[in-house]
């Protein structure tokens, strides 16, 4: 009894302070509160009882907050009449004609119903237009904000099962596939165009940042790119799918930060090189400090290749116009080492011999100045003294490999210049952004499903999702709505 009439004192201290309605819609869960809190304390402290007592009052409050954000929703409009009467949006003129409730609308505490407005075109016909829901930010007009945002997170990370898990567990959520899909969806197309701003200025921080630590040398700026295979519905044979990464590296060769882009298998890449591309310019035309070293650290595939040649290379220098930018490739130190095990191979066999002679060579690569020519010359005498166990084809393949690209693996003089070497963070961005959420056991995707969910996860991993949902808000808080003039000042006169 000394619970209920706290409660009942909290009640009446409110009741200054808000609505009288309000307090009868939360007073039947109050009390309820009440006798819980009244009934634990008549019983002995257990495992069980607290469990229990806990469970149901995060339900209790759950309930609360629920008809709470109800209440308030239901009675942002006005339930005699329209305000304003006509608007005009995206060209269009409509009249406010009736109200009627959300059929499924959702927030984080459960299923809500709220009572808004209908407009209705005038001169065309088209969609119906709920004013309220374009002033809150309704998702899909089926998700709050703060619930769409929740949404987006755990479909980064979880799948389409153990999302819909969460939510009906956690927030009292009953949806099917096809509405978590299309919330998906929806969050995926309003934050990602704010995706690319976020990335540019995370970028310029971290260049700041290198340049206040000082250094014995310069800045870079390292690129890479590369694929992986994924399975696609419909098909037999898996798709390539792509990851771009920018990195800032400091002038002792740390590492302070990386940024991810992804594409679903695309012809081409095209999407993932106009993106990549634009960033870099942004980037290096907006940068006002010292003068970068710029390195692309990728292996020697097709795409990489085409990339460099015909993107990299021709990229106007925004310090010097009229020049090129100096960009330098650099084959991934870790994919020649294979192409070094696969010589010694060829010309010793599998065995002790092959890999103690790789050993040497991947260390004189790796150390010594000019290390991939002392490879090749050892690797030609060798074969010219002892001939090959191996087969003919594998020694032409490795040594024709290391000889084409032997310009971009002089790797002793990358180490004294703190730059990168091995592409292992375009690597771990193929692990992370795709091998760990889009290669599970079973799973198949189309490409159409899989672009939203790829988008929300390279914002998070590159630790920009509170910047980019953020923009997203503010952008959609001015909400293209205008009144005819003569009918604002009516329904001001009229208010007044």
């Amino acid at each position: 009894m000394q619970d209920a009439n706290c409660a009942t004192r909290c009640l009446t201290r409110l009741a200054q302070l808000t609505s009288p309605r309000l307090l009868l819609e939360l007073w039947p869960v109050v009390l309820r509160i009440a006798r819980l809190v009244y009934g634990f304390r008549q019983q002995p402290p257990t495992p069980a009882h607290m469990h229990q007592f806990e469970s149901e009052l995060a339900d209790l409050l759950r309930e609360v907050g629920r008809r709470i954000l109800q209440w308030a929703l239901h009675h942002l409009e006005p339930s005699d009449r329209p305000v304003p009467r006509e608007l005009f949006y995206q060209r269009d003129h409509y009249r406010g004609k009736r109200r009627s409730p959300t059929r499924n609308l959702n927030c984080l505490f459960g299923k809500i119903r709220v009572w808004r407005w209908l407009y209705e075109a005038t001169e065309s016909v088209g969609p119906a237009l709920f004013p309220l829901e374009l002033k809150l930010g309704l998702v899909a007009s089926v998700a709050t904000p703060a619930l769409a945002d929740r949404v987006a997170q755990l479909v980064v990370d979880f799948s389409q099962r153990q999302v819909l898990m969460i939510l009906r567990e956690q927030h009292q959520v009953s949806w099917g596939a096809v509405t978590l899909r299309k919330v998906t969806a929806s969050m995926a197309e309003a934050m990602s165009p704010f995706q690319h701003a976020a990335q540019v200025g995370q970028l310029l921080a971290w260049l700041k940042a290198a340049v206040a630590e000082g250094g014995p040398r310069r800045i870079v700026l390292s690129v890479g790119r590369d694929g992986l295979m994924l399975p696609i519905r419909g098909l037999s044979k898996y798709k390539e799918g792509a990851v771009a990464t920018v990195s800032v590296f400091n002038r002792w060769g740390r590492r302070l930060g990386t940024v991810y882009l992804g594409q679903m298998p695309q012809a081409g890449q095209k999407d993932l090189s106009a993106q990549l591309t634009r960033l870099i310019r942004e980037v290096l035309g907006t940068w006002e400090g010292p003068r970068l070293r710029l390195v692309f650290v990728t292996d020697a595939g097709f795409h990489c290749r085409e990339y460099f040649e015909q993107t990299l290379c021709r990229m106007i220098d925004p310090w010097r116009p009229g020049r090129f930018l100096q960009w330098e490739w650099v084959v991934d130190y870790y994919h020649a080492c294979q192409y070094v095990s696969r010589l010694g191979e060829a010309i010793f066999g599998p065995g002790r011999a092959a890999h103690a002679w790789s050993a040497k060579m991947r260390r004189w690569l790796k150390e010594k100045p000019g290390g991939v020519y002392r490879v090749l010359r050892s690797a030609g005498a060798l074969r010219s003294i002892r001939g090959l166990v191996g087969e003919e084809s594998d020694y032409a393949t490795a040594y024709n490999f290391l000889r084409r690209h032997a310009r971009s693996m002089d790797y002793s003089r990358y180490r004294r210049q703190r730059t990168p070497i091995g592409s292992g963070v375009t690597e771990a961005g193929c692990k992370i952004v795709f091998t760990q959420r889009f290669k599970r056991a079973g799973m198949k995707w189309n490409v159409e499903d899989g672009g939203p969910v790829l988008s929300l996860r390279v914002i998070t991993l590159s630790g920009l999702w509170s910047t980019v949902r953020d923009a997203m808000l503010d952008f959609q808080s001015l909400t293209p709505l205008r009144t005819p003039r003569k009918l604002r000042e009516n329904d001001d006169q009229i208010a007044a």
